[in-house]
């Protein structure tokens, strides 16, 4: 599904420990690496227009721990550096060398003072044409990286959830979600929300009529992925805002990776991002693995 998949990167520690993470993506079928790491050209120039040889040797002994890393979890790594930080030319290296997914870490709970980092995640997630995997990290004060390569690995298998509104990017999302529930995937839920901001308060009589119309597709989608393999999937149906919804259903179910297509119905084509993939992106504790539209 995803043999070859970019790693992008930076100096940051929340981008350190994700790699410890990275040998969960086999779940995937992933074999080759592509690690990039984008170097902040104003942070290495200093005001006299001298590289700061200091912070390009912090870049390099980055990239050479990282790279270990993810080798020693048996994938082959290949690296490169760019300088600024471009997700068009994500996009292009995934068009022109066939990657299929680019990786990248997203703190769980944002703070302040990682503004490269947070600029990273969020443009690459607003402007991916391909898959994008948004592993979620823990916040790292305080963690040493043997510490955590014991307790944040990815875990992608133990329980998948697919939130769909049954547009054209969902079904796209299915796709996906198909050819893992082949693989060893142990739990996979899918779930709709009744969107209330459209059906209230002209359509609220219909409400019944319309759970049983999309749980009977939901059921549908269940049988296919039955057919698949030997998950366990369980359909649910709510009422209510989708984003909020959704994220209730991630903490109560303990919910480890949600794949969700990065447009809902209605979208304008100029927007990469959905709102509701957005607000998943930004606000779930959980990793997410966001399917785009073709265009």
């Amino acid at each position: 599904m995803f043999e070859k998949f970019i790693v992008v990167t930076d100096i940051s520690k929340d981008f350190s420990i994700s790699m410890s993470c990275i040998g969960g993506l086999k779940t995937f079928g992933a074999k080759k690496c592509l690690l990039v790491q984008f170097r902040d050209l104003n942070e290495i120039i200093d005001f006299s227009g001298i590289y700061s040889n200091e912070l390009l040797y912090e870049y390099e002994k980055t990239l050479v721990r990282q790279k270990r890393e993810i080798e020693k979890e048996g994938f082959e790594v290949e690296t490169r550096i760019l300088p600024g930080f471009s997700p068009a030319l994500i996009n292009r290296i995934c068009e022109e060398e066939g990657y299929s997914l680019t990786v990248v870490a997203s703190r769980k709970y944002s703070s302040s003072g990682e503004i490269f980092f947070g600029r990273i995640a969020s443009d690459l997630t607003h402007s991916a044409q391909f898959p994008i995997l948004q592993i979620k990290t823990e916040d790292p004060s305080g963690v040493t990286e043997e510490d955590d390569s014991e307790r944040n690995l990815l875990d992608i298998s133990s329980h998948i959830l697919y939130p769909t509104d049954f547009s054209h990017n969902a079904d796209m999302a299915f796709k996906y979600i198909r050819e893992m529930a082949a693989g060893n995937i142990e739990k996979i839920t899918l779930f709709h929300v009744q969107d209330k901001s459209r059906l209230s308060p002209h359509l609220e009589s219909k409400i019944e009529e319309f759970n049983r119309l999309d749980d009977a597709r939901l059921k549908g989608m269940k049988d296919l992925l039955e057919k698949e393999g030997d998950s366990e999937v369980e359909t649910v149906v709510k009422y209510g805002s989708p984003s909020l919804e959704i994220l209730r259903l991630i903490e109560d179910m303990d919910v480890k990776l949600v794949v969700m297509g990065s447009q809902g119905r209605g979208y304008v084509k100029e927007f990469f991002l959905g709102s509701v993939s957005q607000n998943i992106a930004r606000l779930s504790p959980s990793s997410v693995l966001l399917i785009p539209t073709k265009r």
